[in-house]
């Protein structure tokens, strides 16, 4: 029997993303293989454990696909620890946190405002009824202050210093994060861990465009879609082999149940296809597709926050006199999907903003270059300098730019 109702559905969302121009930070296209292996007969088996101490039998095919998702993982990040269980990058930070800490304990982590993730302290999240957390703010200037955090680390004596974020624009130093930490432990008696989550950036780490935060946190925490192109999941990494097990606890039995064996299945392949050359091109491609978009606005005259990654800041209420809700809705109506947020020093609440987060991996993905990022920004001025504006001639635009790039049902590996 056929689900008529779902099938229209389907249907409407593949034309919606296939006529349309996606510019949501954190959404991306996987591949065909990536869905396939998502779909596959692993959705079939359960499999609560770790493979070789499974609580169920017939785990002998899926303790092989668990295993080579964990090498490859390890392989892509040049760590020795991986865990590919996690549902979600929330589930993973909850595991993380729970691995390293006791309940009550201080996390030191970004402004929410500045960029941060829910489970980073929010008061509305788990994370903020469970840990006890202080705050470091960005500098003046927006990016971050290390002189600000060294500071809040003597202030605030915390258990865990918290980096990875949702909204910053701008390379980060883990490096310099490292040494803050290790001078600051030296005379604390407080023991201080570093754990960060990469979800945004793990793209760029993977493809060595930036530094690798597995190289100096204690735990890295990431979800699989975003950057790197796989399916919705989480993912736990780490160079210290004795917090694995801990690690493993904090995710089976503590957190979770069966895992998701498919989708498992399906981080595999993803990081296969994140191991090839192909990749690093895919990754160049988003950051310069990223930067020509936000210098296009800038020469505009538009206020723009970064643009270092894959994403950029538009101050929508100083360049348009609009909050990024508006600004979010009106690009909508014209088939460009981009969404409201907060930016340093915002006087709005968070359902309306000042901002507009953009970014550049999901269009990359179907082939975007950076002549047609430059167009993409004329259309985002356009549409936004006057609301009232006509919105044919711009939806036009869009489907102009669209018609000439692949499929997002079609996808292949990339290079192929």
């Amino acid at each position: 029997m056929e689900d008529l109702e779902l099938l229209r559905l389907f249907k409407l969302e593949e034309d919606r993303q296939n006529g349309g121009i996606e510019l949501i930070a954190s959404e991306n296209y996987p591949s065909k293989q990536v869905r396939a292996a998502s779909s596959s007969i692993f959705m079939a088996k359960y499999a609560e454990g770790y493979p070789g101490r499974r609580y169920y039998g017939g785990c002998v095919n899926v303790d092989s696909g668990e295993n080579l998702a964990i090498e490859r993982a390890k392989k892509l990040f040049n760590c020795k620890y991986a865990n590919v269980q996690p549902h979600s990058g929330s589930q993973a930070n909850f595991a993380a946190y729970h691995a390293l800490l006791s309940p009550g304990d201080k996390i030191l982590s970004l402004t929410l405002n500045d960029g941060g993730h829910l489970t980073h302290g929010s008061p509305v999240s788990f994370s903020s009824h469970t840990y006890a957390f202080s705050f470091y703010p960005l500098g003046d200037d927006g990016r971050l202050d290390y002189e600000i955090i060294a500071k809040r680390l003597e202030e605030e004596n915390p258990n865990l210093f918290l980096a990875g974020y949702s909204a910053y624009p701008y390379d980060i130093d883990f490096k310099r994060m490292r040494e803050l930490i290790d001078e600051h432990n030296a005379h604390s008696p407080v023991h201080c861990y570093f754990m960060v989550d990469m979800a945004h950036i793990a793209g760029i780490v993977a493809a060595k465009l930036c530094q690798n935060p597995c190289d100096y946190a204690d735990i890295v925490t990431s979800t699989t879609h975003k950057t790197l192109r796989g399916p919705r999941g989480g993912l736990i990494l780490s160079n210290d082999e004795a917090l694995g097990k801990k690690i493993n606890s904090s995710i089976f039995p503590y957190t979770q149940g069966g895992p998701l064996e498919h989708v498992i299945a399906s981080k595999a392949v993803n990081f296969l296809e994140d191991l090839q050359p192909s990749f690093v091109t895919y990754m160049k491609g988003v950051l310069e597709n990223t930067s020509a978009c936000a210098e296009e606005l800038k020469k505009r005259g538009c206020v723009v926050f970064g643009s270092e990654n894959h994403l950029f800041l538009l101050d929508v209420l100083s360049s348009f006199s609009i909050n990024g809700k508006q600004a979010q809705e009106r690009l909508e109506s014209i088939g460009i999907t981009a969404n409201k947020n907060m930016i340093h020093g915002d006087t709005l609440t968070p359902n309306l903003a000042s901002g507009l987060r953009v970014g550049f991996a999901a269009a990359t993905s179907r082939g975007c270059s950076k002549e047609e990022a430059i167009k993409i920004a004329g259309i985002i001025y356009e549409a936004l300098k006057d609301l009232n504006a006509p919105v044919e001639p711009l939806k036009a635009a869009v489907g102009e730019i669209v018609s000439g790039w692949k499929n997002v049902m079609e996808l292949e590996y990339l290079g192929q």
